[in-house]
């Protein structure tokens, strides 16, 4: 029997919220939307701390207590609860704070159904979820900004790569910026892969933010 997979939908229009309960029920039995709750405030009055739901959809504009502000507080008080973040603002700083404060996903409210439904599975079953619109702003974002010196024993053409590697640049375009051949920037790749557990290029630049590598 499949597992039961609990769900709170925090977001101040009970319209959207009746709305999206109902999409909830028909994608599968398996999805259980255990309570609503109109902000950040009143999501704290209704958790259950010895029964938390597995993923919590949240708004970023909310009154009282806003998106950002219960992110940070769920991350500090349940940090296993899965946050998927539903919202109509697409504002590149917006996305990219929100990443920054731990969420598993980031997706607008005008999506497809079944690109909810693949969210909803994947934050879930991965523990993630990010469209090419999150990563496109996350990359776009830092393309320009520096990297912390003092972290692990990065030396100074990997941290000189995984900058680069923040960026929109090809493979290739960063061996020639850095006068090195594509099997030596391949070489960084790997080691940096290794060194992180990470097995993509978007991992590894959402890696560096969450551990403070890239300053946003």
């Amino acid at each position: 029997m499949n597992q039961t997979i609990k769900l709170a939908l925090v977001d101040d229009h009970k319209l959207f919220r009746g709305g999206l309960r109902s999409l909830i029920e028909s994608i599968s039995d398996r999805y259980v939307v255990a309570f609503e709750a109109d902000n950040g405030l009143d999501l704290q009055q209704k958790l259950d701390s010895q029964n938390p739901p597995d993923i919590i959809l949240i708004d970023v504009n909310m009154p009282e207590m806003n998106g950002f502000e219960t992110v940070e507080w769920l991350s500090q008080h349940f940090p296993n609860i899965r946050i998927l973040v539903l919202s109509m603002i697409e504002k590149e700083e917006t996305v990219v704070k929100m990443l920054k404060l731990g969420v598993k996903g980031y997706l607008c409210k005008d999506a497809e159904p079944s690109e909810f439904k693949e969210a909803l599975s994947s934050v879930y079953s991965k523990g993630y979820y990010y469209t090419d619109f999150v990563t496109g702003k996350l990359i776009h974002s830092l393309k320009n900004d520096g990297v912390q010196s003092d972290f692990y024993d990065i030396n100074e053409r990997e941290r000189e790569f995984l900058k680069l590697a923040c960026s929109e640049m090809t493979y290739n375009q960063i061996a020639d910026q850095m006068c090195l051949s594509p099997k030596t920037i391949d070489g960084y790749r790997m080691s940096l892969f290794e060194k992180f557990n990470i097995k993509s290029r978007v991992g590894l630049v959402l890696w560096a933010i969450k551990n403070g590598l890239i300053e946003y």
